[in-house]
């Protein structure tokens, strides 16, 4: 079963939808002990970034420990911002710390939000991206970013480099939104449910 993360963030509903139009059990939950069983997690989110002091206070344990015991992690858009150390949307708000580095706003000069597809530039080697043509495009809507870093697996160009998707071992995260982003977005997600 994967466990869809509900910590009070947007679009859970469309993520449930594709889940289950690929056919993947899923369940969308707030309940630790269902987290803690699951066979896969996935955090989603479309918001402001203290929406992850929800995520933190009873969720966190239990993620982070399904995390270490190797069960695949996926994070969306806020859920993969969750990933870094934090984020100046709300500095009080820590994040995971599985990655290195806080996330940040666009520069002023930059059309804020980002709306829209764009390209993903594939850096490397990924199981979540298997099959994914390079410059495919993806679906974007967000404001913040984390800058381009070890772990990166593919990025995007607006108004500089980003990570579009990270990856380590059993750790995924995608800052554009699969659920949204057409067939590519559901082979994204048809390859997480096969990990």
């Amino acid at each position: 079963m994967i466990a869809i993360v509900d910590y009070g963030a947007g679009n859970i509903s469309s993520v449930a939808k594709a889940l289950a139009h690929l056919g993947a059990q899923a369940e969308v939950t707030t309940e630790p002990r269902t987290i803690a069983r699951a066979g896969k997690i996935v955090v989603p989110g479309v918001g402001h970034f203290n929406r992850c002091a929800a995520l933190n206070r009873e969720m966190r344990a239990p993620i982070l420990n399904a995390i270490a015991r190797g069960v695949p992690f996926l994070g969306i858009c806020v859920g993969m911002q969750w990933l870094f150390e934090g984020s100046t949307e709300s500095p009080e708000t820590p994040g995971a710390g599985l990655f290195r580095g806080r996330c940040s706003r666009f520069t002023p000069e930059i059309k804020s939000p980002h709306v829209g597809w764009n390209r993903i530039e594939i850096a490397s080697a990924s199981r979540l991206l298997r099959g994914i043509a390079n410059r495919a495009f993806v679906y974007y809507t967000h404001s913040y970013r984390a800058e381009v870093t070890q772990g990166t697996v593919a990025g995007t160009r607006y108004g500089g480099d980003f990570s579009a998707a990270v990856e380590r071992d059993n750790i995924f995260g995608t800052q554009f939104h699969p659920e949204k982003s057409g067939d590519t977005g559901l082979a994204i997600l048809e390859n997480f449910r096969n990990l």
